[in-house]
């Protein structure tokens, strides 16, 4: 039987020859070995797999090997693991400073190969390198003054990144509120002139004469409401995201209002072979809302069950009055959400389709949008004083398992500003 050591060494090294050229060495000595590139990715392997020594270089791409070190003393677990610094940092200030922030031992570089296995050895039995005990007090004291120099650059940064953040995030919302208008203003003349052909007594004798023109001219039509629809959609969320969103409150039918949504798509249920439902049991008469704010939120929550659920799939719409809310489900039979996206799902820009299989239809089989409808949905139901959530048991397109989405409603809205959409 082997009496080779079978310890485990982790090596956190950044240079590929040398974390290769030890590697090679410890296990031919019969040692398992663990690599780590960042000190960051040492100190979680570290803590995953309780390795019997640490070998760390000093000059890391994120943390030094010192921080390595005193970050894993600071766990009780590592009291006695030895950690052995390998460096190219030969002066003897540099080996007090490591030996101060808690290393057993310093070995330099070139690495001495005939010796590494023997050295590796002698810290696993309890050997340790000392220094002079004020050398090492003072060095201590001179590793935490840096430590908390670095730490005060540190914030120092972020302070300055997170002003060109908000900086930048400003420009952003700016830019997202002066287009949509710069956008819509020619839509509209788009949209104005092209209904004006449409009612010319020439063109519609040749709309009645000639199917293909019909068709064409629909196509025209659908295609500048489905623009007028996005720009919308982004407006919403400007007005959103900048809290300039002010609901105009009226007395409505929260049930009627389902309905129109309902049968506006109606063309795109039937070619997809799609049954929707609504109970019409349970519905509050009238509640006090902003009802086109609404219409908005009831289109984009049934265009996505729509979009998610395979032909021939099922939609069930049900609502039930526990004051003082409104409680809506739209639940389908769809292909699901994972769990990972389940509070993602309702970011601004976020979508879980594929963009290869984008559409710019909204009843489209797992066709994507630009990634706004659900952002709107959360927007305006928490300006309303209300929530938006989802259930699903997972993301499965062999067998699917369905997504529930449920929204509340105060009866009587409680106007408050919308979270910030990411």
């Amino acid at each position: 039987m082997s009496d080779k050591p079978t310890a485990t060494i982790l090596y956190i090294e950044d240079d590929p020859a040398s974390r290769s050229l030890v590697e090679r060495t410890l296990k031919f000595a019969g040692y398992r070995v663990l690599v780590a590139e960042r000190g960051l990715e040492g100190i979680d392997l570290a803590r995953r797999e309780r390795p019997d020594l640490i070998l760390t270089d000093i000059n890391l791409p994120d943390i030094s090997g010192r921080d390595v070190t005193a970050t894993l003393r600071a766990d009780d677990r590592f009291d006695n693991t030895p950690i052995v610094a390998l460096t190219a940092q030969t002066m003897d200030e540099f080996r007090t400073l490591a030996l101060g922030a808690g290393v057993n031992g310093y070995l330099t570089k070139p690495i001495d190969i005939e010796a590494l296995a023997d050295n590796v050895k002698r810290y696993l039995e309890g050997a340790r390198d000392t220094v002079d005990e004020s050398a090492l007090a003072a060095a201590k004291e001179q590793y935490v003054g840096d430590v908390v120099t670095r730490l005060e650059q540190q914030v120092r940064d972020l302070q300055t990144m997170n002003e060109n953040l908000l900086r930048l995030d400003k420009m952003k919302d700016t830019f997202i509120q002066v287009t949509a208008h710069e956008l819509r203003t020619p839509l509209t003349l788009v949209f104005g002139y092209s209904r004006l052909i449409e009612e010319a007594p020439d063109i519609k004798s040749l709309i009645s004469a000639d199917d293909n023109l019909a068709t064409l001219m629909k196509g025209l039509q659908d295609s500048i409401k489905r623009m007028q629809n996005i720009i919308n959609e982004i407006l919403t969320v400007s007005r959103i995201i900048t809290n300039q969103i002010d609901l105009s409150i009226t007395t409505i039918s929260p049930g009627h209002l389902m309905e129109t949504a309902i049968s506006n798509f109606a063309d795109g249920l039937k070619q997809r072979r799609l049954t929707m439902n609504m109970d019409p049991i349970g519905w509050p008469e009238r509640i006090r809302a902003d009802g086109e704010l609404l219409a908005m939120v009831f289109s984009n929550l049934l265009s996505n069950a729509i979009k998610y659920t395979p032909d021939g799939g099922q939609i069930t719409i049900t609502a039930n009055q526990q004051d003082p809310n409104c409680i809506i489900r739209i639940q389908d039979t769809g292909i699901g959400i994972a769990p990972s996206d389940l509070v993602k799902i309702f970011e601004s820009f976020h979508t879980t389709g594929d963009y290869m299989l984008h559409s710019t239809s909204k009843t489209a089989f797992r066709g994507g949008g630009i990634g706004l409808g659900l952002a709107v949905v959360r927007g305006v139901a928490e300006a309303h004083g209300g929530s938006i959530r989802a259930e699903s048991s997972g993301h499965n397109l062999d067998n699917p398992p369905g997504s529930t989405f449920i929204l509340t409603l105060p009866l009587i809205a409680q106007p408050r500003r919308a979270r910030k959409l990411v």
